[in-house]
């Protein structure tokens, strides 16, 4: 049999990158084909999910930010509920590492799954000794 499947987190960069078809969308899409192929999972933190919300809404208003959210529901993207110890493990990342919070349930999630954090944010290099980070 191969290689095991890998899983991935996606954090609000990657996700707003593909959907805006801007740099490091090319490899999102393929961790996205892979994941409907059945080759790979990816997920994306609940928290996650309300920061692209609140970017695009910002940016381009509520209703882009609903047609957004749809979008996001037809990807093959597993969404991670905001669990106590998903609360719990984010917040010791926070206090540990210099990065936004929200940035910090990707972390969390990306350690709980053994996971590649996908993200072209620079927060994410202080967190490279605690997960797999692969910048787009």
């Amino acid at each position: 049999m191969g290689a095991k499947a890998r899983a991935y987190v996606l954090d609000s960069f990657a996700v707003l990158a593909y959907l805006a078809a801007e740099a490091g969308m090319p490899r999102v899409r393929e961790v996205l084909r892979d994941a409907s192929a059945g080759r790979g999972s990816v997920y994306l933190s609940l928290i996650n999910l309300g920061q692209v919300a609140y970017i695009v809404e910002r940016e381009r208003g509520l209703a882009r930010a609903q047609e957004t959210l749809g979008l996001i529901d037809q990807l093959p993207i597993q969404i991670l509920p905001a669990s106590r110890e998903a609360v719990m493990a984010a917040a010791h990342v926070k206090a540990e590492y210099p990065m936004a919070y929200a940035d910090a349930f990707a972390v969390a999630a990306a350690q709980i799954l053994d996971a590649v954090i996908l993200t072209g944010d620079p927060e994410f290099e202080a967190v490279k000794d605690l997960v797999h980070v692969e910048r787009l």
